[in-house]
């Protein structure tokens, strides 16, 4: 990996903002999109060559027609950078389509997407533990009068039991 050179990160800037503003302003080649946007642009080391990236908001056939209308305009382009821009060499211009906008675009909605399925899924998951808290209550409930019926029972048998006791206990008195 190499050092970025804060110069060359004003060289690019530069372009960037040159490029953008002849776009929008001095090219009146119809077959280039109106909403064309400069992503960023690569200036080599040597200051040879220029790779601009493109993005156009629109669909397939505005982007190639795009990429063909500054193609064949890149002279005029290189032309007005090296009037407006002070420089020994003007680089050669190749321009790039840039679909990283897009992909983000498409990308953010599947992540929204996820999301509003997870929410519906949280909220029929609730619903359900829920109404299986309310039955787990009522199974609750009737094992607890099952129990205090059986509690009772078995205090019925230990009385009786009990009962047994005494009396046997008066027939060894007796004897």
């Amino acid at each position: 990996m190499y050092k970025v050179n804060p110069r060359q990160v004003r060289i690019n800037e530069e372009f960037k903002r040159e490029i953008s503003a002849l776009i929008m302003n001095g090219l009146k080649d119809p077959r280039i999109h109106p909403m064309t946007t400069v992503i960023e642009t690569q200036v080599t080391k040597d200051l040879k060559y220029c790779k601009v990236f493109i993005s156009v908001l629109g669909n397939q056939e505005a982007q190639e027609d795009t990429i063909k209308g500054l193609n064949s305009s890149k002279g005029y382009i290189r032309s007005e950078l090296a009037k407006r821009i002070n420089m020994r060499n003007t680089p050669e211009l190749t321009f790039v389509s840039d679909q990283s906008i897009e992909y983000s675009i498409k990308m953010s909605k599947l992540i929204d997407e996820i999301k509003v399925k997870e929410i519906s899924e949280d909220d029929l998951d609730d619903e359900l533990e829920d109404d299986d808290y309310e039955d787990d209550d009522l199974e609750d409930d009737d094992d607890e009068e099952s129990d205090d019926l059986d509690d009772d029972d078995d205090d019925d048998e230990d009385d009786d039991q009990d009962d047994d006791d005494d009396e046997d206990d008066e027939v060894e008195e007796d004897m």
